[in-house]
């Protein structure tokens, strides 16, 4: 570093002396230009050295078996990228449900360390739920909470949390926001109920009934990638038409006795890669996005469907939108299926409490999470 500094500043000298001194105009231009080009070249180098990106250390917990085991081929890409520059790094590969959230809680205690969840959205769910778990532990001082930092490698199947986080799609592009994006604040939600009375951490949404079952049908579609096994999925779930429970909701002091097909409650903006389920969320505004259809004909959640891939579906006559920190859900007949970023909460629900928690964790991203 103190040699990069060192010729960086001779360099700058070297150029100065010649604007000041021109003792002939042809080696003065060819010293100028060879000057210029040596210092653009060790400005460079100096990025390396005290670049925004070169004093993190990144743990990148990469799942294998994300988007149907091609996830794995990135390795070598990875490898070769963060070496070629210079960046400090290690890989370890899950080995099952739960794997990751284990390595990032224990990981998150090594300074500077940016945690990085390669896969999909259930690779970023285990992490942020490590990250916020290790957060809650009275060890933990308050500077440490607010230096939680975390990046996305979106290598999975819907990268639906990468999107609302602004992260690019793009492999290579990914990689390197992971050496000079900026760090934005975001909101984490928690879902209590089900399967988890103590709670479960989530970053882009909770799908509650129809869109909850295509979830689990679209997990069945190992062979398809991206959005189509969700699109399959949700044209089986609307032809099976599941009888819908009667759900208590309340939220801003209200209270309202619905009969819902589907509840979404959004930090992020998309599910199923394809369904804008908020498209205005806003990882940063500390609260949660709710859109609610009403039960209906096969041909009126047909046209919510394709309203929701469009982000219009305000317009659906039976559907309404509105936001909230906290909403309660309570199942009076029936019960309810519900996700968090595609991970099963409860198959049989009957109380569900979700809330926001502001500001819980920083992302690496070129923009604010907010801006589309």
């Amino acid at each position: 570093m103190v040699k990069a500094l060192a010729v960086y500043g001779f360099g700058a000298l070297t150029i100065i002396l010649l604007i000041i001194i021109p003792y002939n105009l042809f080696d003065y231009v060819k010293g100028l230009i060879y000057n210029l080009g040596n210092l653009i070249f060790e400005y460079n180098n100096l990025k390396r050295y005290i670049g925004v990106g070169m004093n993190r250390y990144f743990t990148i917990i990469l799942n294998p078996t994300a988007d149907q085991g091609n996830a794995k081929k990135k390795i070598p890409l990875i490898k070769e990228f963060f070496s070629k520059n210079a960046a400090n790094f290690k890989i370890i590969l899950t080995e099952g449900i739960g794997h990751a959230t284990s390595i990032a809680e224990s990981s998150v205690q090594i300074p500077d360390n940016v945690i990085v969840a390669a896969g999909g959205d259930g690779t970023s769910n285990e992490v942020i739920n490590g990250l916020m778990f290790n957060s809650c532990k009275p060890e933990s001082s308050a500077i440490h909470k607010n230096r939680l930092q975390f990046g996305v490698l979106p290598i999975g199947r819907g990268n639906d949390f990468a999107f609302g986080a602004g992260v690019p799609s793009d492999f290579i592009e990914s990689m390197r926001l992971l050496l000079d994006g900026t760090f934005y604040l975001i909101d984490v939600g928690l879902i209590t109920g089900g399967d988890f009375p103590k709670g479960r951490y989530f970053g882009n949404g909770v799908g509650i009934g129809f869109d909850a079952i295509v979830g689990l049908e679209a997990a069945k579609m190992k062979h398809l990638h991206g959005a189509a096994p969700y699109i399959i999925a949700a044209l089986k779930t609307l032809v099976m038409l599941p009888k819908a429970p009667t759900v208590e909701i309340s939220y801003k002091d209200r209270k309202q006795i619905l009969t819902p097909a589907l509840i979404s409650i959004m930090n992020g903006k998309r599910m199923g890669g394809a369904f804008f389920m908020a498209p205005d969320g806003d990882m940063s505004d500390g609260l949660l996005n709710l859109a609610l259809t009403q039960q209906g004909t096969r041909i009126s959640l047909l046209k919510a469907m394709m309203l929701y891939m469009k982000g219009e579906q305000s317009r659906h006559r039976g559907t309404f939108t509105d936001s909230a920190e906290k909403f309660s859900l309570k199942a009076l007949s029936g019960s309810m299926t519900a996700h968090a970023d595609g991970e099963t909460i409860c198959i049989t629900g009957t109380v569900l409490k979700i809330q926001i928690i502001p500001s819980a964790l920083q992302i690496i991203t070129r923009r604010k999470p907010s801006c589309h």
